[in-house]
Order: structure tokens, then sequence, then C-alpha cells
């Protein structure tokens, strides 16, 4: 059996991989280590606390003793490092808090992750390791920086790379903004506070993979979307906003593009990379879907109108007229402080070393995220008092 530390797994990310892993594998043990932040919630995993296979842990990475108890008490195989500050308006308004998560807290699972499996020393003074051991940090593309956006009206993708191809098998509209991509090639050219302390937190695994030889991988994913995702993030703000009759707020013009993954083929993707990954290497996860955030609004918008008449039932999560659910909502609001045009990856190297493709197109994507926070009203309903309401006031309340 193999047992797997999962940090930060009561947010959006970490969460859908465990329920992922749980539901395609019976032989693991998994442990969370969560410090309960504002994003982390446990009503997320409340179905995957009850399971035995389940142990968990509050606490922070950054916390040595804790975690090197854990080590101590469970033979840990692999550890997926999911937690972080991840908001970027959040790391504009306080850095420091992110530079102490996102670094020192992912340099202290390393370190102790280190101890607990080494088992001595080669002939050239690099630790060995434990066999079967794995450290893979979840990371962003926000690493890389912008790409230029070349095209205002979206091009088609034309992929002359059989292998590519079949990264969108079955999809009929393929659409760029722009004639360049992030591959694991491209510079890092962090931009924000949160940016910049995960690139640091990616280079601290470098070094650790570099120096000490440690069995590591880094994953860099496009923007997620999907179930229990916290509504601070662009697409579960829109949605809750809608249902509540509110102002929809849209940072500049709107045009900033982002490269959309349904969550649970993130999650997949990063199985794959446990367990065939080649050691040191970085994995770039992107499905080829960039769109402009005022279309994914305007889109938000349009679904949420169109099965409010088609099914009268979801009606009763309005607190709004249908008639209101229109492009009345939008406002536009003063853009993010050193905002990123257009991110963009190119999956190539993931689906030809392991085979992995991106299974959910975003017009499906889209509508089941839509679905869901329909369906769970009270999950959200929960996580937006108190501390969320007065973040959001201070962030848009003056824009």
């Amino acid at each position: 059996m193999k047992t797997y530390l999962v940090t930060g797994a009561a947010g959006f990310i970490g969460a859908n991989f465990v329920k992922y892993m749980l539901k395609k594998y019976d032989d693991i043990a998994i442990v969370i280590l969560d410090k309960l932040t504002y994003a982390g919630n446990l009503g997320t995993i409340k179905e995957e606390l009850k399971d035995s296979r389940v142990e968990f842990v509050r606490g922070d990475i950054a916390n040595a003793e804790l975690v090197s108890n854990i080590f101590a008490r469970r033979e840990i195989d692999y550890v997926v490092n999911f937690a972080a500050e991840s908001h970027v308006d959040r790391s504009i308004t306080n850095p420091q808090l992110f530079l102490q998560t996102n670094i020192l807290g992912t340099q202290n699972m390393l370190e102790c992750a280190k101890k607990a499996w080494t088992t001595g020393k080669d002939d050239k003074g690099y630790p060995t390791y434990l066999p079967g051991k794995k450290f893979l940090q979840v990371s962003t593309d926000e690493v890389y920086g912008s790409l230029t956006k070349d095209f205002d009206v979206p091009q088609p993708l034309h992929i002359e790379d059989e292998n590519v191809r079949r990264v969108v098998k079955g999809r009929t509209k393929i659409q760029t903004y722009g004639r360049t991509f992030f591959t694991g090639e491209t510079p890092l050219d962090p931009r924000s506070p949160y940016s910049s302390s995960k690139t640091g937190a990616d280079l601290i695994v470098r070094a650790y993979h570099e120096t000490y030889k440690m069995p590591v991988n880094i994953t860099r994913c496009s923007n997620n979307y999907g179930p229990y995702h916290f509504p601070e993030k662009l697409i579960p703000l829109i949605i809750k906003n809608i249902l509540e009759g509110r102002k929809l707020p849209v940072y500049g013009k709107g045009d900033n593009v982002r490269d959309w993954l349904y969550v649970e083929d993130h999650a997949k993707a990063i199985d794959m990379v446990l367990a065939g990954g080649r050691v040191g290497e970085i994995y770039n996860i992107g499905g080829f879907n960039e769109e402009q955030n005022i279309n994914i609004v305007k889109l938000t918008i349009d679904t949420i109108a169109r099965l409010m008449q088609e099914e009268p039932r979801y009606r009763s999560v309005l607190k709004t007229s249908v008639e209101n659910i229109n492009y009345d909502l939008i406002t536009y609001v003063s853009d993010r402080l050193g905002h990123d045009m257009r991110y963009a990856i190119d999956p190539t190297k993931i689906h030809r070393e392991l085979g992995w493709l991106p299974e959910t197109k975003f017009a499906d994507g889209i509508q089941k995220t839509i679905r869901w926070y329909l369906d769970n009203r009270a999950w959200w309903e929960t996580i937006i008092s108190g501390e969320y309401r007065d973040y959001y006031e201070k962030m848009y309340g003056n824009r």
C-alpha cells in the first residue's frame, strides 16, 4: 500500500485530487496536512474524512516538528505539495505571507522528506534514498510571466504535430490569441508577489534535486475550474454574483487571456506524473482552452440564464429575478497591478511521455461546474460569510 502526504487538501485542487485518488485506488492511504486558512474548508472533504484510509492533520507546512512527526509515524511514499497562498490580489496586499508559506514552507517539507527518506550516501557523497519515494511540487504557469497577445480576435490553432493533435482530439473549435506557448524551456519571469513566491519554491525544489539528488517532480498547470473552487476566483465569483443579482467585477477591459483546465483532468495528470514521471523533470499541464476573461463572464451569464429557462427548479437558488441575468451585470473595475496579459500552455511533453490527455471539453466542463454550484448552494454560502465578505468589499467595493 502506498501512502500519500497531501498538503493543502482542504483547498480546491488538493481536495479534488484526494477525491480522484480515493475513487481510483482501493489500496492507498492519504495523510492530509492543512492549516485551514480562509480557503481551506473541511466541508469540502467531509465525506473523505470518514474514509478509514484518510488521516487529517491540522497544521502549517512550515512547522518542522509537526511535519517530522508525520514522517516518523507514517511511512510516506509520496509528498504532493498543494499547500500555498495562491490568490494574486492577496499577494499584492500582503506579499510577506506568500514568501513565508510558499517558499519557506516548501523548503521545510523538502527537508523533512529528505531526512525521512535518506538511507546513506553514494560513493560521491550524495544522499541515497529509500526506493519508490517522490516529492511532487504543484506549481503554476504564472512562474513563466506573461505571453504576448498577438491577436485581438482569436485565430484557429493549426497543429502539425500528431502527438499534439491527440491532445485536442474530438474538438472542433480550437483557437489561440498568440503565436507562442509556455513550454519547459520558457524562461522563468514571474510578475507578481504570488508568482514570484511560487517560482522561489520551484527553484528550491530544483536545488534539492541537483544538490541532494532528491527524487522530485514539478508540475505547472494552467487555470483550473470545477467544483469546490473558492469564490474569490473568476468563475465561481461570477456564478455566485449572478445568483445574488450582484455586479460582476471585470478587471480592465476584460481582454486578458487564460488557458482553462477542468480540475479532475489536473488530478489525473498529477497521478500520472507521480507514477511515471522521470525524476527531476518538469511537466506543464494545459489543454489549449484559451479565452478572454470577458468571454468567460458572458458565457457564464448565458449558461445560467439558459438553465433558468430550461430547468425552472434552479430558480429556487436565485436571489434576483431571471430577467436580471444579463450583460448589464458586468462592471469594469480598475485593472489589477501588473496584470499578466496571456497564459497558454503547450502540454506536448506530458502527453508524449505519459499519455496524459485533457478529457473534459471546456463547453462541457463549464456547464458541469455551473450545475455543481447550483446544486450545492449550501457549500458556498457557508464559506462566503465573515472574512470573505470583508475581503470582497475591500478588493472591489471602491473600484
